[in-house]
């Protein structure tokens, strides 16, 4: 599976499970290894960086803009082998923004 088709699964995953979610793609030539998407959801947020694969190798500066994302809010690497990982972490993040 391509990331592409992976990303597009997950959106769709994301907006059932948190109906009303935000969800935008940024853009990355403006910051290089900027996380692929972030999530607005009632008061809060959360950036997802999407790997096909575990093993999908990281661009420069991903684990950077992860790392710091993550200190602020919520960020973090997500793929098919932690999606349901990170999607609970997401309900707890998220939790009262309904």
């Amino acid at each position: 599976m391509y990331e592409n088709e992976y990303q597009r699964r997950l959106k769709k995953k994301l907006k059932e499970r948190f109906p009303g979610c935000y969800i935008l793609k940024t853009d990355s030539m403006d910051i290089q290894g900027m996380p692929d998407l972030v999530l607005l959801y009632g008061p809060r947020w959360a950036a997802l960086e999407v790997k096909k694969s575990k093993t999908a190798p990281h661009r420069p500066n991903q684990d950077y803009h992860v790392g710091k994302l993550d200190d602020m809010g919520y960020a973090a690497f997500i793929f098919p082998e932690n999606e349901e990982d990170i999607l609970n972490e997401l309900s707890n993040v998220f939790a009262g923004s309904e």
